[in-house]
């Protein structure tokens, strides 16, 4: 196994590294070549989480994302005729693009390219910016090899934001938003000639004919930054942000909220596979500061679906149900607890820790994330399995949760110490309750202490 290789498995979370190998075997099937490519591979030598897999073949990429959602139930979220790219969401909610190798010719300033087939190396040379320009063979033959035809881990060593060509801002206008974005997150600097480009850009005025849609999926990749309110001050300052909606610059910009979303998303659990819808959160607190007209206009902007404006728009609704449930003095042990925070989405549950006026709301769902979540955790399908019981059954699900509920109220008990002969219980009363006695294999046994107390404590740890 390669270097590299290694390093992917250790940036992977679980369900990211099965959706590769799935990839990969449908690719070996289909006897394609395949490549993770842009900024997984990035994310991966940069040292970042890997957010999104990013796959690159050379040949028929529709028919091998076809064949990738037919074996795995993966949903299919876009399926781009003509770029030849889908992109999936496959179990354990990863997200995964698979797109042909292709060079791109823009006839005009931010209208579609004229795509036709490449190799992985002439598609790599079309591309945005360097280190966006890696690729990571995920073939049997040159497994693990790293393909860097413009320099871009260097870039990447060096924090450099570097233009792989002198039209990336014209062909593709809505790459200023992404490059703000990156330097911003990387904490990079623009390369002398790209810096020039960019002013170029700028002075000619080509952010204007960023397409709507585009407007709204940059929305939602600052929703999925770590620190969405730097990526928008810094918007801010390049003079960007009226592009989305002219009442985010100044005041109503509710960075204050914002960077109380970032502290609320710290409870998450590490290493736990958790789903949390960033761009309802997002949206609804860069908002929550507008009037229903520049609400509209926002919404108009970025053509945002209805589907999309309602994620957002309801989530408030959506909570109280919650958080009524969350608020009951009903709710005495930790596993009702528990089982109350499961049935919520995790952006509902964040919201409720950041906007809910009662105490006993947030104090319960920080123990969920905090205690009961990864408590739960420790109750494995094969400890489950080792029951007796068929993995998939109704009875296997329903087994799992009574052993989550016992675990987390701490129903499991010692087992009882074996009787005491009677001739030793004579000794015992007449030495006394104070006394520590001898068993006969010499251990020392504790004083008695009342039913009562022992009870009492007991309830206590419970608790």
């Amino acid at each position: 196994m390669s270097d590299y290789m290694f390093m992917l498995e250790n940036h992977l979370s679980t369900a990211q590294s099965r959706a590769v190998a799935e990839v990969q075997a449908a690719a070996a099937q289909a006897n394609v070549n395949l490549f993770l490519t842009g900024g997984a591979v990035r994310d991966m030598l940069g040292g970042y989480p890997i957010r999104d897999l990013d796959f690159t073949v050379e040949g028929n990429a529709l028919k091998l994302a076809r064949e990738v959602a037919q074996k795995t139930g993966a949903k299919t979220l876009l399926f781009d005729e003509s770029v030849r790219s889908a992109e999936l969401l496959l179990p354990g909610a990863v997200t995964a693009s698979i797109s042909m190798a292709r060079i791109e010719r823009y006839p005009k300033i931010g209208n579609k390219p004229h795509v036709t087939p490449a190799t992985i190396h002439e598609d790599l040379r079309c591309r945005d910016f360097t280190f966006n320009a890696l690729a990571l063979s995920l073939n049997k033959a040159s497994l693990g090899l790293l393909l860097d035809p413009n320099n871009g881990f260097a870039d990447l060593e060096r924090k450099e934001v570097r233009a792989v060509h002198s039209y990336v801002f014209f062909d593709d206008p809505s790459r200023i938003l992404r490059m703000v974005r990156f330097k911003t997150r990387m904490g990079c600097q623009l390369e002398e000639k790209t810096k020039q480009q960019y002013e170029n850009a700028r002075m000619e005025n080509v952010e204007r004919h960023i397409p709507a849609r585009r407007l709204f999926e940059e929305l939602g990749h600052i929703a999925d930054e770590s620190s969405p309110s730097e990526i928008l001050q810094s918007l801010e300052q390049e003079k960007l942000l009226p592009l989305f909606s002219p009442a985010l610059a100044g005041p109503k910009l509710n960075l204050a909220g914002l960077s109380r979303l970032q502290k609320a998303r710290q409870l998450l659990p590490f290493g736990i596979e958790f789903q949390v819808k960033n761009l309802a959160l997002f949206l609804y607190l860069l908002t929550e500061k507008l009037t229903p007209k520049e609400k509209a206009d926002l919404i108009k902007a970025t053509s945002m679906h209805k589907s999309e404006v309602h994620l957002w728009q309801k989530l408030e609704a959506r909570c109280r149900p919650i958080e009524r449930e969350l608020k009951s003095a009903r709710l005495q042990k930790p596993s009702m607890v528990y089982q109350a925070c499961a049935k919520a989405q995790g952006e509902e549950l964040l919201f409720l820790h950041m906007k809910s006026a009662h105490r006993i709301v947030q104090d319960r769902i920080r123990n969920y994330f905090q205690k009961y979540l990864p408590a739960s955790q420790e109750v494995t399908d094969k400890q489950v399995a080792a029951k007796g019981v068929a993995p998939g059954t109704p009875k296997f699900r329903k087994l799992k949760e009574e052993m989550v509920v016992a675990r987390l109220d701490g129903r499991v008990r010692k087992p009882a110490p074996p009787p005491v002969p009677e001739e030793d219980s004579a000794a015992a009363r007449a030495r006394g309750p104070s006394s520590p006695r001898t068993e006969p294999h010499g251990t020392i046994q504790p004083p008695q202490v009342s039913h009562g107390r022992q009870h009492r404590f007991a309830g206590a740890r419970r608790q």
